[in-house]
């Protein structure tokens, strides 16, 4: 009868992953700390050995080598088999290939192999190092998956593979990322840890200073590289090797000719490319790949006077030029994870190998023994060849032959054996002599083997000749060089962008471009591509290294570097800001300002809510993300809060001197110093301007550095009724106070403030739009001089053309000359 066990689902859940996790945790993803294999490397190294597929036997389809891991040893997909024999065979993954293989194996590039069945290979000579000594019952054996063949649990491992081809794979809760390292360097601090088994770390990083990459490059950050020896765990940059290259023209060339470890090339040349192709920096002609069977090589072609220092520093930051190695050192010790450094490493080494030379040994003085027991009887048996030869005659068979030659001569059954299967050529004098001198030397293989095994320094000076003897072998140099310190990396822009003459304009529409010199001039200025209705607010001579700060009525800024404007044909519109800039729909770009991260400038900022405060110009600079975004210039109420002014205040500037103008909807001003506004950072606020009525909100603000008798304030109302009012008509009063009435109240239909600002002469031009989307120009100077009670001159019939609901100031850019820089 079947019992029928009830169970909880996370009971059987928790039981079920957990033998799940640990068989992928011992028997897939993590490699030994003995042999530095994972069990379907070791599963391909055994088959192949097996089948005699080694360094002295010719190439063998992979197909078949395959075939046998699966249907003997590892019954998974033959994609993830063909893959792990795959990388064992790439000279840019390990260190010292365990595979040879022919045909196309991958590339660095991220190219897959060839299929299985188009590719040969065999055992490399090193990978043979790893499995001598197996058929000497050196090591554990285990049935298969199926019981039919036997399999091992670890490989002898002549040389730490761990460290020197080093692992990556990721478990259940567990990963691990060793890197690969230089096999003399190891051999000789394996060694050294032999004769001194409390050697520090520092002393073994005498030995093995850091790893040594497949692919060269340089390490940076010997205490990073100590804290990864002593814990398992650490973070050192690794960053490609270069030299620089002056052509006859005097234009340079990087030539990068090792890069860091397991970066794909192909992606790397790809995203340096895509830098250059997208204007991220500038300087660089050509990126091209010139990898051949000669070596890598990776040309960066410079424009002229381009820096390359600067440039390779920006591929440092931002390509894969340099990356971050992060080592994480977990390997199965003792059927468990763990966190290892390098001397825990190496000593589980030795402490395997120690048990492999006592096993071998054990094995070969089992059969030496084995051996002089039968020479002994030989040779007693040719002493008394004719009495020998004699009991066999008279023997009935085989068996009675050797039972007499025991009964006779006291020999053993083996030795009885050895002498009945004895051919008759093998009696002569030369025999016999070869016999006595097997003997001596078998008397001394025993004495060396007892030795090995009664005395452990013995046994370790075998251990140190091996693994000496291996170094002599396949040793070759480092590859990776090993630096102190971590440079860092700084990007200087300004390096990276040669510097040109530009012509930078933004329009009230919020279209941005910058024009060469020679485009500018071959249309003139009064060509710019503008659409209809939209007006220059920004326009002037400028460098590609110059940087600017966009200002929007949504109370945020905009950091735009000019080398990063699309560079337009004066005559064509331009890009708008929101292809690139996260923009509301309602919001504008209000101020345009050159930026300069060392002037102490201030910019002077005035919200409708009533609030307003100076913030210095350095506060807003470049950011993260400023590509894209927009970051936070003021703090406003509310979504219907807006910034209403913004000004440059210069350094220079006598702040006792210079003053502000708040003018509201309902009719208010108010004038005051602008050393009565707080300077503070771009995020706040700020402090109250004005004190306004309930309903009310500021429109303008006006600015004077220095206040004279010819400037006067340009006043618009809603129902078409503008005037022109004496600046000294508003009498200097304080900070956020009521102000003085600048409109006449009436009982219906009351004249409100639409927007105002300040003008210098009767030249100056404006543009109305009304709510019916009339519009119409005027200039100053028809706009009568009225004083601060009158609701001003009717130049707009409210019926006929609607309200009036935007005023905007023109400039007159038509005499801009680049070259004079007379417009500004």
């Amino acid at each position: 009868m079947v019992e029928i066990q009830k169970l909880t689902l996370e009971e059987v859940m928790g039981d079920r992953f957990g033998r799940y996790s640990k068989y992928i945790i011992q028997d897939r993803a993590l490699p030994d700390i003995r042999d530095g294999l994972k069990p379907v490397q070791r599963r391909i190294l055994f088959a192949m050995f097996q089948e005699g597929n080694t360094s002295s036997s010719n190439f063998r389809k992979s197909a078949k080598t395959v075939g046998n891991v699966i249907g003997n040893y590892h019954p998974h997909g033959d994609s993830s088999v063909y893959e792990a024999m795959v990388r064992m065979s790439q000279d840019w993954k390990n260190r010292e290939v365990l595979v040879e293989m022919h045909g196309n194996n991958g590339s660095m590039d991220g190219d897959s192999a060839a299929a299985m069945r188009y590719t040969e290979a065999r055992l490399s000579k090193i990978a043979d190092e790893l499995l001598r000594d197996l058929d000497k019952d050196t090591i554990e054996m285990i049935l298969n998956f199926d019981d039919t063949a036997e399999e091992p649990t670890v490989l002898p491992a002549g040389f730490p593979n761990l460290l020197v081809n080093g692992a990556t794979g990721i478990s259940a809760g567990y990963a691990t990322e060793i890197p690969p390292h230089n096999l003399g360097e190891i051999i000789d601090a394996t060694t050294y840890l032999i004769d001194h088994p409390n050697a520090s770390v520092d002393k073994l990083m005498d030995l093995v200073p850091g790893p040594d990459f497949p692919t060269g490059a340089i390490i940076q950050g010997k205490d990073e590289l100590k804290k990864a020896y002593t814990t398992g765990r650490g973070k050192v940059v690794v960053r490609s090797k270069h030299h620089i290259e002056t052509e006859r023209s005097g234009k340079e060339k990087i030539v990068i000719t090792e890069i860091p470890y397991e970066v794909n090339k192909a992606n790397l040349v790809r995203r340096m490319d895509e830098l250059r192709l997208n204007r991220s920096i500038d300087g660089i002609q050509e990126v091209r790949d010139e990898t051949d069977r000669n070596g890598l090589q990776i040309v960066i072609e410079l424009k002229k006077d381009a820096s390359a220092e600067a440039i390779l520093n920006y591929f440092y930051k931002n390509s894969d030029l340099q990356i971050n190695y992060n080592f994480n050192m977990v390997a199965i010790n003792d059927q468990r994870p763990e966190l290892v450094g390098i001397k825990e490493a190496l000593t589980a080494y030795i402490g395997h190998r120690y048990e492999i030379i006592r096993r071998r040994t054990t094995f070969d003085l089992n059969k030496a023994q084995r051996r002089l027991h039968i020479v002994d009887g030989l040779m007693k048996a040719m002493s008394i060849l004719d009495q020998v030869i004699k009991t066999i005659r008279n023997s009935k068979n085989k068996a009675d032959s050797k039972q007499n030659l025991v009964e006779a001569f006291n020999f053993s059954e083996t030795q009885a054996e050895a002498i009945v299967n004895l051919q008759l050529y093998r009696l002569t004098n030369t025999d016999v002599t070869a016999l006595e001198n097997e003997r001596l030397q078998l008397n001394e293989d025993i004495a060396s083997y007892q030795a090995i095994l009664s005395d452990d320094k013995v046994l370790y000076g075998r251990m140190k000749s091996e693994l000496k003897t291996i170094k002599k072998a396949y040793a070759s140099k480092r590859r990776t060089e090993i630096q102190d310190e971590i440079q860092e990396v700084v990007v200087k822009k300004q390096l990276l962008i040669p510097e040109e003459d530009v012509v930078v304009v933004v329009t009230r529409g919020g279209y941005i471009k910058r024009s060469s010199i020679r485009s500018f001039k071959a249309s003139g200025v009064e060509e710019v591509g503008l659409r209809d209705g939209d007006h220059v607010q920004f326009l002037e001579k400028m460098t590609t290294l110059d940087q600017l700060v966009f200002i929007t009525n949504k109370g945020n800024y905009i950091f735009q570097p000019v080398y990063e404007l699309q560079d337009i044909r004066w005559k064509d519109l331009g890009e708008h800001v929101s292809q690139r800039i996260t923009f509301a729909s309602n919001e504008s770009i209000i101020g345009v300002f050159k930026y300069d991260e060392n002037s102490k400038d201030k910019l002077l900022l005035a919200s409708s809510a009533g609030m307003i405060k100076q913030t210095a110009l350095a506060e807003f600079k470049e950011f993260r993300g400023h590509k894209n975004k927009s970051s936070l210039a003021m703090n406003l109420s509310g979504d219907t809060d807006q910034v209403v002014g913004v000004y440059r205040i210069s350094n220079e500037t006598n702040q006792d001197q210079a003053q502000v103008i708040l003018i509201t909807h309902f009719g208010f001003t108010l004038r005051y110093s602008i050393d009565e506004i707080s300077i503070i950072g771009a995020r706040a606020k700020g402090v109250k301007s004005i004190n306004l009525k309930q309903d009310d909100y500021v429109v303008g603000l006006s600015y004077a550095a220095i206040p004279d008798d010819n400037l006067q304030l340009m006043m618009v109302t809603q129902r078409g009724h503008m005037k022109r009012l004496k600046w000294a008509e508003i009498n200097l009063l304080g900070r956020a106070k009521r102000g003085l009435v600048a409109l006449k109240e009436l009982k219906s239909n009351p004249h409100r403030f639409v927007n105002t600002f300040e003008v210098k002469d009767t030249k100056q031009s404006f543009e109305i739009v009304t709510n019916q989307s009339y519009r119409e120009l005027f200039r100053t100077g028809d706009v009568p001089i009225a004083n601060r009670y009158s609701n001003g001159s009717m130049l707009v019939d409210e019926k006929e053309n609607g309200q009036i609901n935007a005023v905007t100031p023109l400039i007159d850019f038509t005499s801009f000359d680049p070259e004079k820089q007379i417009f500004n």
